[in-house]
């Protein structure tokens, strides 16, 4: 069994296959340079061959005193209880990115360090702007009509939400625009909840509005109390120190020159 070293945002995983894809994966990450296994915040385990093609985004969560599953068609993750070590087993590509989203947004939630948001991010004069909204709304688009700024995410964002501060990290997890190289942290700046328009306008909403909009696009968690009551508390600290805008926008870059 091969074993790799990569980072995920600010986290170290040392990741174990006989998968011959393996070497793939560690392309999409920041080789870690430390091969200590005591400098490891996530080991994993990824093993081939499990069920079949995807059929739809519903998970079963199973909880045991010393486990926690997460079940797809496509994917199973057996993790402990803190998310630092898990065996995910997979059918293809396509399940292996769901189950790692699924599994990293887990980890950062539990240890309260911050959140996977299903979104955009460009930045602009070292500083980021997520755009997010529901499905088809736009945030691709966004995100392709933000070049030649630099993308952070065009699928997944990474948040760090800390006291001192919101920073956003190069996400791995990417839909149609690949990482043209890795891209160093940026604070964030705002976010922009997308609506295509004829015309570009840009209206701030309230903290408790901004809050509801924000709930249903961070990316999945069960319905474990204990991880709610987490993730509302990540986001109310979120949108108390990051300005919230709903975005009208016309599909051409000059959206842009609201927000910059």
């Amino acid at each position: 069994m091969n074993t790799i070293f990569v980072k995920l945002a600010a986290h170290s995983l040392r990741i174990s296959s006989d998968w011959n894809t393996l070497e793939g994966l560690a392309a999409q990450f920041l080789p870690v340079l430390k091969r200590k296994e005591e400098d490891v915040d996530i080991q994993l385990t990824i093993l081939p061959g499990y069920g079949t093609v995807f059929q739809n985004f519903d998970v079963q969560v199973g909880k045991e005193p010393n486990k926690i599953t997460f079940k797809r068609a496509d994917y199973l993750i057996e993790s402990s209880p803190d998310y630092t070590s898990a065996t995910i087993q997979v059918h293809d590509q396509l399940a292996l990115k769901h189950a790692l989203m699924n599994f990293y947004s887990s980890f950062i939630v539990y240890h309260n360090w911050g959140l996977l948001i299903h979104s955009s991010c460009a930045i602009q004069n070292g500083r980021a702007h997520i755009f997010a909204g529901h499905s088809g709304a736009g945030k691709s688009t966004a995100a392709r009509l933000s070049e030649p700024r630099a993308l952070l995410s065009d699928e997944a964002t990474i948040v760090k939400i800390a006291a001192d501060g919101m920073v956003v990290f190069d996400s791995p997890f990417r839909s149609e625009l690949q990482s043209t190289g890795y891209q160093q942290p940026a604070p964030l700046a705002g976010i922009q909840l997308l609506h295509q328009s004829e015309r570009n306008r840009l209206e701030r909403m309230g903290g408790p509005d901004a809050l509801v909009a924000l709930m249903d696009k961070v990316f999945y968690w069960n319905d474990d109390p204990t991880e709610t009551q987490r993730i509302m508390g990540l986001l109310r600290n979120l949108v108390e120190k990051v300005p919230v805008y709903e975005l009208y926008f016309r599909k051409d870059p000059t959206f842009w020159e609201l927000i910059s």
